[in-house]
């Protein structure tokens, strides 16, 4: 468990805003979706969906709370047979916007002994989601990474129309970043 930011008030006086980044439990669930549901236009799942990510998926997957409130989500997991994290989902929370938590919550999972393999993390991004566009571009230059993007789930082949052609982003890592940390 990480707290990564402590502030002060206008007083200059500390102030408790810690925001916590941890392993999902099966419990946090119905908040996730809540979560999600708030972050528009992210895909909605099930709660169900998120329940079953915390608890098989936890290792890869990471909340930020503050004040005991989830503000923050990633949801991934390794990529059967390959040294790969794929990110599902990323959520960030009205309250936490501008912090640069994606990239924490990025670092945290990466950082961690059950990702110590991992060389590559992919993700599906739409062509017009800039901002995780942006959040992975950055990932990939803070790490050294080369991303590359090709049009993969197609809106028509695969969506029937419904949904806009997602592209498969890959950053190729030079070394493991839980093997480096």
């Amino acid at each position: 468990m990480n707290d990564f930011m402590h502030s002060t008030d206008r007083t200059g006086s500390p102030r408790s805003d810690a925001l916590t980044l941890r392993k999902p439990v099966s419990e946090d669930g119905a908040a996730i979706w809540d979560l999600v549901r708030a972050c528009k236009p992210l895909d909605e799942n099930s709660v169900y969906c998120n329940l079953l990510q915390c608890d098989h998926f936890r290792d890869t997957c990471v909340v930020a709370e503050k004040d005991g409130e989830v503000v923050g989500w990633i949801s991934g997991y390794i990529v059967p047979n390959e040294d790969t994290l794929f990110v599902w989902q990323v959520a960030v929370g009205e309250k936490a916007r501008g912090l640069g938590l994606a990239g924490k919550m990025l670092d945290e999972i990466m950082e961690r002994e059950e990702c110590i393999d991992v060389d590559r993390m992919k993700t599906t991004i739409t062509e017009d989601n800039d901002a995780s566009w942006a959040l992975f571009r950055k990932f990939a230059r803070r790490h050294g990474g080369e991303l590359t993007d090709d049009p993969h789930y197609h809106e028509d082949d695969h969506f029937g129309g419904r949904h806009d052609t997602e592209h498969m982003v890959t950053i190729t890592l030079p070394e493991p970043l839980a093997a480096a940390a």
